[in-house]
Protein backbone atom coordinates (compact mmCIF):
# COMPACT_ATOMS: atom_id res chain seq x y z
CA UNK A 1 0.00 0.00 0.00
CA UNK A 2 1.24 3.79 -0.95
CA UNK A 3 1.64 6.03 1.76
CA UNK A 4 3.14 9.42 2.35
CA UNK A 5 5.37 10.22 5.23
CA UNK A 6 3.78 12.48 8.01
CA UNK A 7 5.52 16.09 7.38
CA UNK A 8 6.99 15.23 4.06
CA UNK A 9 5.41 17.86 1.54
CA UNK A 10 7.37 15.86 -1.88
CA UNK A 11 5.17 12.89 -1.43
CA UNK A 12 4.20 11.47 -5.29
CA UNK A 13 1.17 9.99 -3.89
CA UNK A 14 -0.01 13.34 -2.29
CA UNK A 15 0.98 15.20 -5.99
CA UNK A 16 -1.18 12.71 -7.82
CA UNK A 17 -4.36 13.33 -5.17
CA UNK A 18 -4.11 17.62 -5.45
CA UNK A 19 -3.67 16.77 -9.08
CA UNK A 20 -6.91 14.72 -9.28
CA UNK A 21 -8.61 17.35 -7.22
CA UNK A 22 -8.02 19.93 -10.16
CA UNK A 23 -9.16 17.68 -12.48
CA UNK A 24 -12.56 17.55 -10.76
CA UNK A 25 -12.77 21.00 -10.54
CA UNK A 26 -11.86 21.51 -13.52
CA UNK A 27 -14.61 19.34 -15.19
CA UNK A 28 -17.37 20.65 -12.72
CA UNK A 29 -16.80 24.04 -14.40
CA UNK A 30 -17.08 22.90 -18.01
CA UNK A 31 -20.25 20.87 -16.91
CA UNK A 32 -21.83 24.07 -16.52
CA UNK A 33 -20.18 26.50 -19.42
CA UNK A 34 -21.96 26.36 -22.92
CA UNK A 35 -19.17 25.01 -24.87
CA UNK A 36 -20.02 26.68 -28.06
CA UNK A 37 -20.92 30.78 -26.62
CA UNK A 38 -18.60 30.27 -23.12
CA UNK A 39 -21.76 31.08 -21.05
CA UNK A 40 -23.22 29.14 -18.22
CA UNK A 41 -25.60 26.78 -19.32
CA UNK A 42 -29.23 25.53 -18.82
CA UNK A 43 -28.33 23.73 -15.62
CA UNK A 44 -26.05 26.43 -13.75
CA UNK A 45 -28.86 28.96 -14.88
CA UNK A 46 -31.69 26.92 -12.70
CA UNK A 47 -28.75 26.59 -9.78
CA UNK A 48 -27.93 30.03 -9.80
CA UNK A 49 -31.78 31.44 -10.23
CA UNK A 50 -32.86 28.81 -7.33
CA UNK A 51 -29.89 30.44 -4.89
CA UNK A 52 -30.70 34.17 -5.68
CA UNK A 53 -34.83 33.05 -5.49
CA UNK A 54 -33.48 31.81 -1.98
CA UNK A 55 -31.57 34.91 -1.04
CA UNK A 56 -34.31 37.05 -2.17
CA UNK A 57 -36.88 35.62 0.27
CA UNK A 58 -34.19 35.68 3.25
CA UNK A 59 -32.73 39.48 2.35
CA UNK A 60 -35.73 41.00 0.66
CA UNK A 61 -32.98 41.54 -1.51
CA UNK A 62 -34.84 41.86 -5.37
CA UNK A 63 -33.95 39.58 -8.30
CA UNK A 64 -34.48 40.25 -11.81
CA UNK A 65 -34.31 37.95 -15.02
CA UNK A 66 -34.31 38.88 -18.64
CA UNK A 67 -35.14 36.04 -21.51
CA UNK A 68 -33.42 36.82 -25.27
CA UNK A 69 -34.81 35.09 -27.88
CA UNK A 70 -32.22 36.33 -31.39
CA UNK A 71 -34.91 37.13 -33.76
CA UNK A 72 -35.64 35.28 -37.26
CA UNK A 73 -32.73 33.29 -36.21
CA UNK A 74 -33.66 30.56 -38.17
CA UNK A 75 -33.62 33.03 -41.43
CA UNK A 76 -29.66 33.39 -40.56
CA UNK A 77 -29.26 29.30 -40.69
CA UNK A 78 -30.73 28.49 -43.59
CA UNK A 79 -29.59 31.64 -45.63
CA UNK A 80 -26.46 31.61 -44.87
CA UNK A 81 -25.37 28.40 -43.19
CA UNK A 82 -25.43 26.69 -39.00
CA UNK A 83 -21.51 27.82 -39.29
CA UNK A 84 -22.72 31.54 -39.56
CA UNK A 85 -25.65 30.63 -37.13
CA UNK A 86 -22.52 30.20 -34.42
CA UNK A 87 -20.84 33.10 -35.94
CA UNK A 88 -24.25 35.03 -34.70
CA UNK A 89 -24.34 32.80 -31.28
CA UNK A 90 -21.39 33.70 -29.95
CA UNK A 91 -21.32 37.68 -31.36
CA UNK A 92 -24.70 37.80 -29.09
CA UNK A 93 -23.04 36.27 -26.51
CA UNK A 94 -20.24 38.85 -26.05
CA UNK A 95 -22.64 41.69 -26.51
CA UNK A 96 -24.51 40.01 -23.35
CA UNK A 97 -21.36 39.64 -21.30
CA UNK A 98 -19.91 42.86 -22.26
CA UNK A 99 -22.36 45.07 -20.78
CA UNK A 100 -23.73 43.74 -18.15
CA UNK A 101 -22.65 44.31 -14.53
CA UNK A 102 -19.90 41.57 -12.92
CA UNK A 103 -22.71 40.19 -10.59
CA UNK A 104 -25.18 39.40 -13.30
CA UNK A 105 -25.16 36.18 -14.48
CA UNK A 106 -25.68 35.32 -18.47
CA UNK A 107 -26.61 31.81 -19.64
CA UNK A 108 -27.42 30.05 -22.87
CA UNK A 109 -31.16 29.06 -22.31
CA UNK A 110 -31.38 26.75 -25.20
CA UNK A 111 -30.34 27.47 -29.10
CA UNK A 112 -30.70 30.89 -30.02
CA UNK A 113 -32.38 31.91 -26.38
CA UNK A 114 -30.61 33.53 -23.45
CA UNK A 115 -31.12 34.58 -19.77
CA UNK A 116 -29.33 36.88 -17.56
CA UNK A 117 -30.30 36.67 -13.88
CA UNK A 118 -29.62 40.15 -12.22
CA UNK A 119 -29.23 39.52 -8.54
CA UNK A 120 -29.91 42.73 -6.45
CA UNK A 121 -31.99 44.41 -9.31
CA UNK A 122 -35.28 46.11 -9.29
CA UNK A 123 -37.42 46.29 -12.26
CA UNK A 124 -35.78 49.66 -13.34
CA UNK A 125 -32.51 48.44 -13.83
CA UNK A 126 -33.62 45.23 -15.39
CA UNK A 127 -35.69 47.36 -17.89
CA UNK A 128 -32.61 49.44 -18.43
CA UNK A 129 -30.44 46.82 -18.89
CA UNK A 130 -32.34 45.05 -21.57
CA UNK A 131 -32.94 48.08 -23.52
CA UNK A 132 -29.52 49.15 -23.54
CA UNK A 133 -28.10 45.30 -24.51
CA UNK A 134 -31.14 45.15 -27.42
CA UNK A 135 -29.82 49.08 -28.98
CA UNK A 136 -26.36 47.64 -28.54
CA UNK A 137 -27.02 44.72 -30.45
CA UNK A 138 -28.88 45.80 -33.21
CA UNK A 139 -26.16 48.60 -33.70
CA UNK A 140 -23.20 45.35 -33.77
CA UNK A 141 -23.52 43.63 -37.06
CA UNK A 142 -21.95 40.07 -37.55
CA UNK A 143 -18.99 39.97 -39.80
CA UNK A 144 -19.36 36.77 -41.56
CA UNK A 145 -17.14 37.01 -44.20
CA UNK A 146 -18.16 39.44 -47.25
CA UNK A 147 -21.55 40.25 -45.60
CA UNK A 148 -22.69 41.75 -42.32
CA UNK A 149 -25.23 40.39 -40.51
CA UNK A 150 -27.20 42.49 -38.63
CA UNK A 151 -29.06 41.19 -35.46
CA UNK A 152 -32.03 41.84 -33.19
CA UNK A 153 -33.39 40.22 -29.92
CA UNK A 154 -36.53 40.15 -28.49
CA UNK A 155 -36.15 40.81 -24.63
CA UNK A 156 -38.81 39.61 -21.80
CA UNK A 157 -38.41 41.31 -18.36
CA UNK A 158 -39.70 39.53 -14.80
CA UNK A 159 -39.22 40.43 -11.27
CA UNK A 160 -39.14 37.34 -8.62
CA UNK A 161 -42.07 37.41 -6.27
CA UNK A 162 -42.21 34.70 -3.88
CA UNK A 163 -45.40 34.65 -3.54
CA UNK A 164 -45.72 33.90 -7.32
CA UNK A 165 -43.36 31.37 -8.03
CA UNK A 166 -42.21 28.66 -6.23
CA UNK A 167 -39.41 27.43 -8.33
CA UNK A 168 -36.48 28.84 -10.94
CA UNK A 169 -38.79 26.65 -13.86
CA UNK A 170 -42.06 28.84 -12.53
CA UNK A 171 -39.97 32.50 -12.79
CA UNK A 172 -38.33 31.50 -16.34
CA UNK A 173 -41.47 30.49 -17.81
CA UNK A 174 -43.20 33.71 -16.53
CA UNK A 175 -40.19 35.14 -18.23
CA UNK A 176 -40.76 33.64 -21.29
CA UNK A 177 -44.22 34.43 -21.56
CA UNK A 178 -42.90 38.05 -21.58
CA UNK A 179 -40.74 37.57 -24.09
CA UNK A 180 -43.41 35.50 -26.42
CA UNK A 181 -45.50 39.09 -26.07
CA UNK A 182 -42.72 40.66 -27.07
CA UNK A 183 -41.92 38.84 -30.23
CA UNK A 184 -45.75 38.80 -31.19
CA UNK A 185 -45.82 42.61 -31.00
CA UNK A 186 -43.18 43.04 -33.75
CA UNK A 187 -39.75 41.42 -32.02
CA UNK A 188 -36.75 43.38 -31.30
CA UNK A 189 -38.40 45.47 -28.43
CA UNK A 190 -38.19 44.42 -24.39
CA UNK A 191 -41.31 43.59 -22.52
CA UNK A 192 -42.63 43.39 -18.94
CA UNK A 193 -45.92 43.00 -17.74
CA UNK A 194 -45.44 42.33 -14.22
CA UNK A 195 -48.73 43.38 -11.59
CA UNK A 196 -45.85 45.62 -10.03
CA UNK A 197 -46.01 48.00 -13.48
CA UNK A 198 -47.98 50.90 -11.87
CA UNK A 199 -45.90 51.63 -9.19
CA UNK A 200 -42.84 50.37 -10.94
CA UNK A 201 -43.34 54.15 -13.34
CA UNK A 202 -43.81 56.43 -10.62
CA UNK A 203 -39.77 55.81 -9.67
CA UNK A 204 -38.83 55.64 -13.00
CA UNK A 205 -37.12 58.09 -15.46
CA UNK A 206 -38.57 59.22 -18.83
CA UNK A 207 -36.51 56.89 -21.11
CA UNK A 208 -37.10 53.93 -17.99
CA UNK A 209 -41.11 54.86 -18.33
CA UNK A 210 -40.93 54.74 -22.22
CA UNK A 211 -38.75 50.68 -22.16
CA UNK A 212 -41.88 49.56 -19.16
CA UNK A 213 -44.80 50.97 -21.33
CA UNK A 214 -43.04 49.30 -24.81
CA UNK A 215 -42.52 52.91 -26.04
CA UNK A 216 -39.32 53.60 -27.52
CA UNK A 217 -38.66 50.10 -27.80
CA UNK A 218 -39.38 49.52 -31.70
Amino acid sequence: MRYCPVGKDDCLLLTEVESLEHDCLRLKALAEIDALTGLYNYQYLIKVLGLEMERTIRTGLPTALIMIDLDHFKQINDLYGHETGNLALKAASAVWTGNIRRLDVACRYGGEEFAIVLPAARLHRALMTAGRLRKILEASPVDAGDTKIFLTASFGVEVFEPDKFSSPESFIMSADEMLLVAKRAGRNRVYYGGAGEKAAATALSLDEKEALLGRGEK
